[in-house]
């Protein structure tokens, strides 16, 4: 047994974080200290250009792997986890027999081959009827388009679907023998009205959805069932142990970094960027330009904006145009990004009026377009490869700027940011956001927030705590404060007028 183990405080839950590119599960104590973890990659399939899939199987093996290696590296007697929680994948659409059989691969968030769709379900439905039923707009990663995609392309298979159900979902099914999903996920559907946690029933009408198909909704910290003994034998744990239904990704991550009550915002830069506000009531942008969610518990929703390259587009500069740091970092052993960062510190803030759009990958918040490309707009002889570098920095603050703007004029209460993804390691990147939001910035404790998020969700459903909102406040510890620098913060707040004036500007080039 490791000495992590045998120093543990109190219950033992694990957290398993199914994402799109692997599985990790983690064994938390009730102080929330991660004792171990294990991941296992998962590959995406591209069968034609602009889709993505995965073979739910490749989930299940993903997932009773990690499962597997962490009970088996840490020495655990299985018996002494006291729940066990998921945290998936939103959007994703698994289509299940009346067997349980898996009917075809899974079409994930990512994909895009269903844009025809979403334009007829808005011809169907209509925008009014959208933000009034499911508080959200139509898009491509979105479940229900990708029905409607099934219908018109794979008639037989659609015949053959009995069950619906999202990736996190499917594996609890595995695990559990229980079909049943929760709020969080389900808010991501299209066919849940998000307001009334509840199924749409005027939108599974319109869009000709058997009613049969969608599952039971379950609050996050409900038991759903016990490890079935099958599972038992795959995974390493005991049989019976209690699994919660879980949330969806960016529910969890919020909660991993303790961000569930109003007044603090969860921004999170990875691959894609995300701005994530928890609110009492629910909330629709009346121009549908964020996200309307349901939180991880009840009586608490979430609204959240979008950007679909963040560190992304860092990670882009650096493999076009990144070689001296990446050939000096190999050299010195450290990461090529510290030194792009370094690089930075050479320009100054607002970048001498070099600006630069990253929708690299298309947009989602405030401007969802798919065909919308990136820009560097105002160079000239003066530029150096600092700006360069800190304008993309900068570009990615100002996008989720706009996001935290719309929260504003909404009237979401908003006090502290924490910081979580890969940008969150960079003190010059959260220096950044301070100074661009005009909010004090702090880190979260671990960049496993997702799977951190789902432990504690398990932690509630075993009653080490009577609350997300308590486990939370008894758990989380967050990095030292970065307050903003009133200098700074005048030069970004030129800087993003120039920004938010480009894309109106070029728009109609886009995809021209």
């Amino acid at each position: 047994m490791s000495a992590g183990i045998e120093s543990a405080e109190g219950p033992l839950t694990i957290g398993l974080d199914l994402g799109t590119t692997g599985a990790k599960a983690g064994l938390v104590d009730a102080s929330g200290r991660v004792l171990g973890t294990c991941s296992v990659p998962i590959a995406i399939d591209t069968p034609a250009p602009g889709w993505a899939e995965q073979d739910p199987e490749a989930w299940w093996n993903a997932c009773r792997t990690a499962l597997k290696g962490l009970i088996g590296s840490s020495g655990l007697d299985p018996s002494a986890v006291s729940a066990l929680a998921l945290s998936g994948q939103m959007h994703g659409s698994v289509f299940l027999d009346a067997r349980g059989e898996v009917v075809r691969p899974c079409i994930l968030w990512c994909d895009q081959r269903s844009a025809p769709q979403c334009a007829r379900i808005v011809e169907r439905v209509g925008t009014g009827n959208l933000r009034s039923w499911v508080s959200n707009p139509a898009l491509p990663g979105f479940t229900a388009p990708k029905i409607l995609w099934l219908q018109e392309n794979e008639p037989d298979e659609c015949e053959r679907v009995s069950t619906l159900l999202l990736p996190k979902d499917y594996v609890n099914y595995r695990l559990t023998g229980v079909v049943a999903t929760e709020f969080s996920d389900a808010s991501g559907t299209l066919l849940m009205d998000v307001a009334r946690r509840c199924w749409s029933l005027e939108m599974i009408e319109a869009l000709e959805v058997p009613r049969g198909w969608l599952p039971d909704l379950r609050e996050s910290t409900d038991v759903i069932g016990g490890l079935t003994p099958e599972a038992a034998g795959e995974t390493g744990l005991a049989a019976g142990t209690p699994v919660s239904a879980g949330g969806a990704d960016n529910a969890c991550g919020a909660v991993g970094m303790g961000v569930t009550e109003p007044g603090r915002v969860a921004v999170s830069i990875g691959t894609s960027g995300t701005v994530l506000a928890p609110t009492e009531g629910p909330e629709c942008d009346p121009g549908m330009r964020l996200h309307s969610f349901c939180h991880c518990m009840p009586g608490r929703w979430y609204l959240m904006g979008v950007m679909l390259a963040a560190g992304s587009a860092l990670r882009w500069f650096r493999d076009v145009a990144g070689e001296p740091e990446v050939s000096e970092a190999g050299e010195r052993g450290i990461d090529p990004y510290e030194l792009l960062t370094a690089t930075a510190r050479g320009a100054p803030p607002g970048c001498g009026g070099l600006v630069f759009l990253p929708y690299l990958s298309g947009e989602r918040t405030p401007h969802a377009d798919p065909d919308a490309r990136g820009v560097w707009f105002g160079l000239d002889l003066t530029k150096t490869r600092a700006h360069l570098v800190r304008s993309i920095m900068e570009g990615v603050l100002f996008g989720l700027e706009d996001s935290i703007d719309i929260m504003r004029e909404l009237g979401v209460p908003l006090e502290h940011v924490v910081a979580g993804g890969g940008g969150s390691r960079s003190g010059l990147w959260m220096q950044m956001l301070s100074d661009a939001s005009g909010f004090p910035v702090s880190t979260a404790s671990t960049g496993d927030t997702a799977m951190l998020g789902a432990a504690l969700l398990a932690h509630v459903s075993a009653g080490t705590f009577r609350s997300v909102d308590e486990a939370c406040r008894e758990t989380i510890v967050h990095a030292e404060v970065v307050e903003p620098d009133p200098p700074a913060a005048g030069a970004y707040r030129a800087a993003h007028e120039r920004y938010r004036s480009l894309y109106p500007a070029l728009e109609d080039l886009f995809g021209a």
